[in-house]
């Protein structure tokens, strides 16, 4: 197996390895992004969630600063060129598409949310929408799933969606969680409807978050064994979910506090196939390691807030590994340290 050793202010990190290994290697401070895309050129504003699949890197362009509706677009690692792929449609009430976590599903489609809350339009409208692919194009785009209060990360596992619900609608406890869909239950003929919680039968776990910032459930991501890990965004810890045979919930519980290694948040959630989740840290402008095997953390890049210039981090929210670079999405949002401007960039990071 091919291994890939880097380093990181914070501690020594091994990449594509089976179980928790011992090597390492000193390196002299974090890995410095740099520029991939500047978007404000090719028409693009707030990208978000990706995915690969088949040779390509498909990003979500959501595209909120311009008010134009979400775009999909992919490129070819090594090949810094965009290729759009569809237009997504409007919510038929808001009148808007806001999309954010997209993944492949074990059919070959696309399945992206769109997240209504996120544009103001109110809770209980989010929908899943699937983009039929046929030979590496796309066909057209149904809407499976409807009534989800804060569609955000979206992972997939055999016939399966699992999908971060950001909010349940309370404040004190703040509560958040994950629900899941069957392929074979998604029709666009007459999409699933949810009400977002746990008297939902779709909802299979929920946590609070008591942090600083009231953002639960966000980036999901599932490892090949089947397991599913979520992150607490206000809380900075990566919750793990386990199943018995039949897919049922076994536990779900914290997995990695974070906050431990100086993260400060977990946005959007990859795993790489090789022991490595890659987690977008927005609060803390950061990309961030976390071992599968043990849930150990580390801070791989970090930069202060700015405005994205030379390639630096400017609110990530989503981070994937292909091979020896990570993709990362700044999606350019005024929250927390960070202040919207006319810069949209896309960065990555060369192990």
């Amino acid at each position: 197996m091919k291994k890939l050793v880097m380093g990181s202010l914070a501690a020594a990190v091994v990449v594509g390895f089976a179980g928790c290994s011992k090597e390492h290697q000193e390196h002299a401070g974090l890995l410095k992004p740099r520029p991939l895309f500047d978007l404000s050129k090719l028409g693009y504003t707030n990208p978000d969630g990706m995915c690969a699949n088949d040779g390509y890197v498909y990003v979500n362009m959501n595209n909120l600063a311009s008010g134009k509706p979400s775009k999909i677009v992919r490129f070819t690692p090594g090949q810094e060129q965009l290729e759009e792929v569809v237009e997504l449609p409007v919510h038929p009430e808001t009148g808007f598409v806001c999309a954010l976590g997209i993944v492949v599903g074990s059919d070959g489609n696309l399945y992206v949310n769109d997240n209504q809350n996120f544009t103001g339009k109110g809770l209980g409208k989010s929908r899943i929408l699937r983009v039929v692919m046929k030979d590496g194009k796309a066909e057209g785009v149904e809407t499976v799933v409807n009534g989800i209060n804060e569609a955000n990360g979206i992972t997939a596992f055999g016939d399966w969606l699992y999908v971060a619900d950001t909010n349940f609608g309370t404040k004190d406890p703040f509560t958040s969680g994950v629900c899941a869909f069957r392929l074979s239950e998604l029709s666009a003929d007459a999409p699933v409807a949810v009400k977002a919680g746990m008297d939902d039968p779709h909802y299979i776990g929920t946590f609070e978050t008591t942090g600083k910032w009231s953002v639960g459930a966000n980036g999901i991501a599932a490892d090949e064994d089947g397991n599913v890990y979520v992150c607490n965004f206000g809380d900075a810890v990566l919750w793990k979910m386990t199943f018995d045979e039949n897919r049922k919930v076994k536990t779900f519980k914290p997995f990695a506090d974070c906050k431990k290694a100086g993260v400060e948040s977990l946005d959007g959630l990859q795993y790489d196939g090789e022991n490595g989740l890659w987690a977008a840290d927005f609060i803390g402008n950061a990309v961030v390691l976390i071992e599968a095997c043990c849930g150990d953390t580390h801070i791989i890049a970090k930069n202060p807030p700015g405005d994205g210039a030379d390639g630096k981090l400017h609110a990530p929210s989503e981070c994937i590994r292909v091979g020896d670079k990570v993709y990362v999405s700044n999606i350019s949002l005024t929250f927390g340290p960070h202040k919207e401007n006319k810069t949209h960039t896309m960065s990555v990071i060369d192990l």
